[in-house]
């Protein structure tokens, strides 16, 4: 199964980011739902059924090592001409430690993991259907948002499930398969 460690942002700031996303929304970018609004903190891919309960384990104990933390959805940004984000404001060293903890518990569970970046938080709002729409006007519109801040309290283990259709714009389904609470 698919799968990635991940923060999820409450309701209420979810909310407070579709309605500031709903002013600069249009058809020239494809857009991610609601629903797939997350910080991804670890991207596992493809993880084997066998791995499961060493990464349940390891992630509980990554989470139960980490204190709860203020983070809020702030500004904007972009990789290249192919994706728009919101980034965050807060406890951002928290965040990372959270990323690299996620990323280390992957490893020594057993899951393939690509070559260990720098941390950039972010929430993936939309991708360029190609290089001929600017990012520059989004960018700019949503570069003063400031959410309001909230308690990260929970680790959350993802499932990706992937479009099987071939139906145009159709969004991955997420399912979270496991959460643990930050102790630290």
């Amino acid at each position: 199964m698919r799968l990635f460690a991940a923060v999820l942002p409450p309701e209420a700031a979810v909310a407070e980011l579709a309605a500031a996303v709903q002013a600069v929304h249009d058809d020239r970018l494809t857009w991610t739902g609601r629903a797939g609004w997350h910080f991804t903190l670890a991207f596992m891919g493809e993880v084997r059924e066998e791995v499961l309960p060493e990464l349940h384990t390891r992630l509980e104990r990554a989470a139960h090592r980490t204190a709860p933390f203020a983070l809020r959805l702030h500004g904007s940004g972009h990789f290249g001409e192919r994706a728009l984000w919101v980034g965050a404001a807060g406890e951002l060293a928290a965040l990372r430690m959270l990323a690299d903890r996620a990323d280390a518990a992957a490893r020594r569970a057993g899951v393939p993991m690509e070559q260990h970046h720098r941390y950039t938080p972010h929430l993936t709002l939309a991708r360029s259907r190609g290089a001929t729409t600017p990012l520059r006007p989004y960018l700019d519109a949503l570069a003063p948002f400031e959410g309001t801040s909230w308690q990260v309290a929970t680790l959350s283990l993802v499932r990706s499930n992937l479009p099987v259709s071939g139906v145009p714009g159709e969004q991955p389904r997420y399912e979270t398969v496991g959460a643990w609470p930050l102790r630290g």
